[in-house]
């Protein structure tokens, strides 16, 4: 992927991810490997250091992940991060304890003697513990460089080897200076050059695509989301006219998308752009259908079918592209993600025929969603696309709670628009996650015009968070909400009520199905 890379040697951390961010807000490129990958795997990727995460085993469980031996004698920097620096003090003859209080939270780290790893640092700072496990023997080598009140050998390091251990965290925001920590790590213990950033991945990918494609065609399910865009605009960039995207109108998308996709990728590419309505076929397949499950399982296959016919109908084509990001990746636990990687032999994707015998290419596959919104931006995609919110697969489908029909569908098309326009408008709009209008199942009474009326309900739904593992209720100005209620209930005929969902995930999910 790139000439100068740290590996993250991945032992389950809930901030694993949050390592190799901090990594490349250094401008050095990252990648998280599985822990168990090999010596000589880790050796051909050519890493300027190497880091060993924290995780949530101790070191003394019977099936507690561990690397192996020699990838401490690998010749370049080791930093092993709160597990990572037990494991890796064990491996080497220290002494770890087995934890019986443990150290959590905030802690005053006091370094003991000059580091480079602390450079900069001062000599009492704030760092964020979480762990129950500790080194109270030292390898053979190692000296102890930071200590706190509750862990005597919070950092050490073997000067001969170039081997260092930290017991807190430094790559979250509670440690004060950590992000100085591991810059100190990539740039003056590894040598890093910090030359990585987001126009140098564009370049880079755009050239191995061209060269592992060829002469060959590739294509991509456009769905108008920044994940797909942003890689039918780079693989573009790549290899233009020998790319397809296929844009597929399942009639369950919002209030003028197909519309605007055309607009978008219809004109100012070079790859063939095929716009498919298939409304009234997707419609048929969900009659009657009420089991949320068994929408997703109908649209799934319904557009799985479409798409397998426009590409029969295309023919002639050997790669198949995905919009998979880096959390898609760690989730299944793809090993290495290396460059080789980038491009692999896949027979059965989403459900493919075996005879549809693609290879995959997955240019995003290394990149977090922040950064793929950046890379959008300096593709030059438009802010709609660059900034728009996730948006589940069946669609509308699932907002629609109950059968999913083609009035209930135009009801929340339009009261979703408002909704839409409104938020937008919001100054903290780019903090909301999501925000969405939900059809529900009843009717109830109102009073409209001196008549009384029998009309649908809409559930506004806006809520916060990182990932979308977790989120809060979005706390929306009572002035936002009254505009969205008075919008939705004058101007989108059969409804009269519009409620505030305030559940949170968990125990409520995002989505109301």
């Amino acid at each position: 992927m790139s000439e100068e890379l740290i590996a993250i040697l991945d032992f389950g951390s809930q901030y694993n991810q949050l390592i190799a961010r901090r990594v490349r807000e250094c401008n050095v490129y990252s990648v998280l490997v599985n822990h168990s990958t090999s010596p000589a795997e880790l050796k051909g990727m050519n890493p300027k250091g190497i880091i060993l995460s924290g995780g949530p085993a101790s070191v003394f469980a019977k099936d507690s992940p561990r690397c192996q031996a020699e990838i401490l004698d690998l010749g370049v920097p080791v930093l092993g991060i709160c597990y990572g620096m037990q494991l890796m003090a064990q491996i080497l003859g220290g002494e770890v304890e087995k934890g019986r209080s443990g150290e959590y939270g905030f802690a005053e780290l006091h370094t003991s003697q000059d580091s480079s790893l602390f450079a900069g640092v001062p000599p009492y700072s704030q760092v964020w513990m979480s762990h129950a496990d500790k080194v109270i023997e030292l390898p053979p080598g190692f000296q102890t460089i930071a200590r706190t009140d509750d862990c005597d050998i919070a950092a050490m390091w073997s000067p001969a080897r170039r081997l260092y251990g930290v017991q807190f965290h430094p790559e979250v925001v509670h440690s004060i200076h950590g992000a100085q920590i591991l810059d100190n790590f990539v740039a003056k213990i590894c040598g890093c050059s910090r030359s990585w950033t987001i126009t140098s991945f564009i370049e880079h990918t755009a050239k191995q695509i061209a060269e592992t494609v060829g002469d060959d065609r590739v294509i991509c399910a456009l769905s108008g989301g920044v994940d797909s865009a942003v890689t039918a605009a780079i693989i573009d960039k790549a290899i233009g006219p020998q790319l397809d995207c296929v844009f597929v109108n399942n009639g369950v998308v919002r209030a003028g998308e197909p519309e605007e996709i055309q607009k978008i990728f219809g004109n100012d590419f070079s790859f063939k752009f095929h716009g498919i309505d298939a409304e009234d076929r997707f419609l048929r397949r969900l009659k009657g259908v009420t089991d949320p499950e068994e929408k997703r399982k109908a649209i799934g296959d319904e557009f799985i079918k479409v798409f397998v016919d426009k590409a029969r109908e295309l023919g002639n084509i050997r790669f198949l592209a995905q919009g998979t990001l880096y959390p898609d990746v760690i989730e299944s636990h793809s090993p290495t993600g290396a460059p080789s990687a980038t491009i692999k032999s896949h027979h059965n994707v989403g459900g493919l025929p075996e005879d549809l015998d693609f290879e995959l290419i997955e240019p995003l596959r290394e990149l977090f969603k922040d950064e793929v919104r950046e890379l959008g931006r300096e593709l030059g995609l438009p802010l709609s696309i660059v900034k728009r919110q996730p948006f589940p697969g069946p669609g509308l489908a699932v907002r629609v709670l109950g059968e999913v029909t083609k009035e209930r569908l135009d009801i929340l098309r339009e009261a979703d628009l408002r909704v839409q326009q409104e938020m937008e408008k919001y100054e903290h709009y780019d903090e909301i996650w999501q925000s969405f209008a939900i059809l529900l199942p009843i009717r109830s009474v109102g009073v409209m015009g001196d008549e009384r009326t029998y009309e649908h309900t809409v559930v506004l739904r806006a809520v916060t968070s990182q990932d979308g593992m977790t989120a809060d209720w979005a706390r929306l100005p009572y002035d936002l909400l009254d505009r969205i209620s008075r919008r939705v209930i004058n101007e989108v005929r059969g409804v009269n009520r519009v409620v505030y969902d305030i559940g949170s995930k968990p125990p409520s999910t995002i989505e109301w199905e």
